[in-house]
């Protein structure tokens, strides 16, 4: 069964609907919006949500009291970790890649405002959003190293060479040092920079036009961005062939040919 918008109801982030368009705030702030074992899996549950979720058409991710996130808290998630047994420790690691895997099956496009501190499981989540917009006073750490862990955690040595290239990735996950704001969107990162108090309407703006856009092409877009890196060049030509061809069949291509010939802007309504 279809859902709804107003079905989500978060305890532990806040969940706000314009339009269209979602904007889910990690809101912490006191302590830079960091994540516990109880919002990992919350957020885990919206995303997979949202795959049923037909009148929200694009989500913004972004943090409070400007920083996107810590990563996971170190008192409420580190603190206990370490009197776990494997299998606890497995169990806790795949929840957290599997609000990764969430994040990226979904079929709406994702667009994160990161302002301040963007660390571990925060710097991951911004990896899974599809467009990335910064501040040049931000710092994206991938922090795993620095507590004895391998940089290889939530998708990291999957995502972020896909970003912004393997020896960038690596000196990152080797080192754990913070990329600040500029070097961030030169390494490709960003793919914009905003001023902290412009950060979020221009991440709402994208959403929208997005939102407005070919829904059902934006999703399929998305899902062959994620399938085509495991193809041939040859598979993936294949693979879009067939994407192509139902998208020929939505009403949105239609409706875009009519308004061309028209001189017209087509009004897209996603189906």
């Amino acid at each position: 069964m279809p859902a709804r918008a107003a079905d989500i109801k978060p305890r532990h982030f806040e969940w706000s609907v314009s339009g269209k368009v979602a904007t889910i705030t990690l809101n912490r702030p006191e302590r830079k919006n960091p994540l516990t074992f109880e919002s990992y899996a919350e957020l885990r549950d919206t995303f997979r949500t949202l795959v049923y979720t037909d009148d929200i058409k694009a989500v913004v991710v972004t943090g409070a009291g400007g920083n996107f996130c810590s990563g996971g808290d170190v008192h409420e998630i580190i603190g206990p970790l370490v009197k776990l047994s494997m299998p606890g420790l497995l169990e806790f690691t795949r929840m957290t890649g599997d609000l990764v895997k969430a994040m990226r099956h979904c079929p709406q496009p994702v667009v994160a405002a990161i302002d301040g501190v963007c660390a571990g499981a925060g710097a991951m989540m911004a990896c899974a959003s599809d467009i990335r917009l910064g501040t040049a006073r931000s710092k994206v750490a991938f922090l795993f190293v620095r507590v004895g862990l391998a940089g290889a955690d939530m998708g990291a040595c999957s995502l972020l060479p896909r970003i912004v290239g393997l020896g960038r990735a690596a000196e990152l996950l080797y080192s754990g040092r913070a990329m600040a704001g500029e070097q961030a969107e030169r390494f490709g990162f960003y793919n914009a920079l905003h001023e902290p108090e412009a950060l979020l309407p221009a991440a709402q703006d994208v959403a929208r036009a997005l939102a407005d856009g070919p829904t059902f092409a934006h999703a399929m877009t998305k899902k062959m961005l994620h399938q085509e890196w495991s193809m041939s060049l040859d598979e993936a030509i294949e693979a879009e062939a067939h994407a192509q061809a139902i998208c020929m069949q939505t009403k949105d291509f239609h409706r875009a040919y009519h308004a061309f010939v028209a001189k017209q802007k087509p009004q897209f309504e996603g189906d």
